[in-house]
């Protein structure tokens, strides 16, 4: 077989990842090359990712590659993926995860603060609500870009913190100092490096499958079902996240409202079996506990 082309953003993180996947190939005895691919996302950095009003806005450049037969496969954050993709194309591989979390990260100059004074530059609407939850008076700024970017912005602009997953700043290695929030329940399938495919190459799709991490996709699954079943597309304030605990499955998940007064939230331990869909049955608990009209609200004000 020839070289199995990998489709990426062009990102220093998404070059990471790309690389990471084509170590996982070339250990299986397979030659890669690597595709940058610059995305929508990446080119308009000026507007909040909800105020774009698209979904898949940093996958939709490379489904469209895939589709066009320019790249072979293509590789995501995981939580950058809308629970419905566009046909023909799916997700076909999913390396371990590594760090879940959401990490605070301060301006020297804000050190000393307590976390209710901090003013904080995040444009996820879900760090902002869970935040909320816990901080009501938060100012916020919006923040987008690169890990870079981000940490160039909170040196130079006029805001103390910001708040970024844990996993772009070990993947790339960066040493700067940062906090753990408990208070934060990551995106769905935050932390995840996923491969995508085209339907029609199966013979490439099975040699994705031997590099996959299984128990990584059973939890993932779980969170993109249980978001996917209360209709949030990658902006809504919803966390879930599943893992593994001994011989059991722990899932938390969290509606929450966008002024952080309202959440809604589920807690949940179980044996798993493959017949049964747990995302989209701990989904219900929450939509029947107030968070139908939850949803309602929200859409409405995006």
């Amino acid at each position: 077989m020839k070289s199995i082309r990998i489709g990426t953003r062009n990102s220093a993180l998404a070059l990471w990842q790309a690389r990471e996947v084509a170590r996982h190939l070339q250990n299986n005895n397979y030659l890669t090359e690597i595709t940058p691919i610059v995305s929508s996302g990446d080119k308009n950095l000026n507007q909040p990712l909800y105020a774009l009003g698209i979904t898949g806005i940093f996958t939709r450049d490379l489904d469209v590659a895939l589709l066009n037969d320019e790249i072979d496969i293509a590789v995501h954050s995981l939580k950058d993926v809308p629970t419905k993709l566009p046909e023909n194309i799916e997700l076909v591989a999913y390396l371990e995860r590594d760090y879940p979390q959401d990490v605070l990260i301060r301006r020297k100059s804000s050190k000393d603060k307590e976390f209710h004074e901090l003013k904080l530059a995040t444009s996820s609407l879900r760090r902002r609500a869970f935040w909320l939850k816990h901080y009501p008076e938060t100012e916020f700024f919006d923040i987008r870009g690169n890990i870079q970017t981000r940490l160039q912005k909170l040196e130079e602009q006029d805001f103390d913190a910001t708040i970024l997953s844990l996993a772009g700043i070990r993947r790339m290695k960066m040493d700067i100092d940062y906090e753990m929030l408990p208070l934060m329940i990551p995106a769905a399938s935050q932390g995840v490096i996923a491969i995508a495919g085209h339907s029609d190459k199966p013979e490439i799709n099975d040699i994705l499958k031997k590099i996959s991490h299984r128990q990584t996709q059973i939890c993932v699954e779980i969170e993109r079902n249980f978001l996917s079943t209360l209709e949030g597309g990658c902006t809504a304030p919803i966390g879930a996240f599943a893992e593994k605990i001994e011989n059991q499955i722990r899932f938390k998940g969290a509606l929450c409202s966008l002024d952080g007064k309202n959440y809604i939230a589920t807690d949940e331990s179980f044996e798993y079996n493959e017949h049964e869909n747990f995302g989209e049955k701990f989904a219900h608990v929450v939509l029947e506990n107030g968070g139908r009209e939850l949803m309602a609200e929200i859409k409405n004000h995006l």
